[in-house]
């Protein structure tokens, strides 16, 4: 079994596979390697497929991972504190998590991060070092992980319904998704580039 592999993670663990790479990428920073976009949208198409993976369980055990993951990710970032997202290897995605925070507020910047690669790993243990206030934090963050991981989910539902034996596409279709959810970065890089150059 591939840990980075969506295909390879639902093949074996089925819809627990989902439940545990959503706790684990936006619960411990260690998560922000696994593959969440691309998991999601693979597990709604692989709901119509002949992998029989059954949508009413993906799409309650996505949510509860995500949204479990979240809570112990802010706890991890109270107790830590600021010294736990000051490490070399999260610099680059706890400043842009900090920057969605100051520009967007808490609740904006919460659900935002859900749809962020590396964001939403660390946007939660941040939210936490920085003393978001916590019924703020677990209201947002609990509609920013259904909205995204039902979201994608039935997504790759709608397309898998619509095309058959979609399992036969699913390597470019993976790779699509990553490229898609690559585009946030791609935009903040350049903005970041433009406030750079005009400083």
């Amino acid at each position: 079994m591939n840990p980075l592999d969506p295909q390879s993670l639902l093949t074996h663990l089925g819809p627990w596979a989902v439940l545990l790479v959503m706790f684990a990428e936006t619960g411990l920073l260690v998560g922000i390697v696994l593959p969440g976009d691309s998991l999601l949208f693979t597990a709604g198409l692989l709901t119509t497929t002949a992998v029989q993976l059954s949508l009413t369980q993906t799409l309650i055990l996505a949510p509860l991972g995500a949204l479990a993951g979240a809570q112990v990710g802010y706890l991890i970032g109270r107790k830590a504190g600021p010294a736990l997202v000051d490490r070399p290897r999260l610099s680059r995605p706890a400043e842009r998590a900090a920057q969605h925070l100051e520009s967007y507020g808490a609740g904006r910047a919460v659900v935002l991060a859900r749809f962020i690669p590396g964001v939403r790993t660390v946007m939660n243990p941040l939210a936490g070092a920085l003393r978001v206030d916590a019924k703020v934090f677990t209201r947002w963050q609990i509609v920013g992980g259904v909205v995204w991981t039902v979201g994608l989910i039935l997504a790759g539902h709608a397309l898998g319904s619509r095309i058959p034996n979609v399992d036969h596409y699913l390597l470019p279709i993976i790779a699509l998704i990553v490229l898609v959810s690559l585009i946030p970065l791609a935009v903040e890089f350049v903005k970041h580039r433009k406030a750079r150059a005009t400083a």
